[in-house]
């Protein structure tokens, strides 16, 4: 079997990302966008069952082991025989858009 992601580190992750947007979200409720009266929704907690943690953990794990790939076919044909950050630069905007 190959090696994934922890799925309590990938949970743990998307914690901190609800979090952070949460706060934001409550930091603009105090302003009044659309001038209508109770338009403030309530903020709830969310959360991620555990075959959607399991399904999270193995996109991370495709879209890490394709970057690996790419950057390793452009460092190949620089006649380099590791991988440097540029590599990964060079193929993370077309990846991002693969994906």
């Amino acid at each position: 079997m190959e090696e994934n992601f922890d799925p309590d580190l990938i949970h743990a992750i998307f914690k901190l990302v609800w979090s952070r947007r949460s706060k934001k979200v409550e930091g603009n409720q105090g302003i009044d966008l659309e001038g209508g009266a109770s338009t403030s929704k309530k903020t709830r907690a969310t959360t991620a069952n555990a075959s959607a943690l399991k399904v999270s953990c193995e996109l991370l794990r495709l879209f890490v082991a394709e970057a690996i790939q790419r950057a390793a076919l452009i460092a190949e044909a620089e006649g380099i025989d590791i991988i440097e950050p540029t590599h990964l630069e060079r193929v993370l905007p077309q990846l991002l858009l693969d994906f």
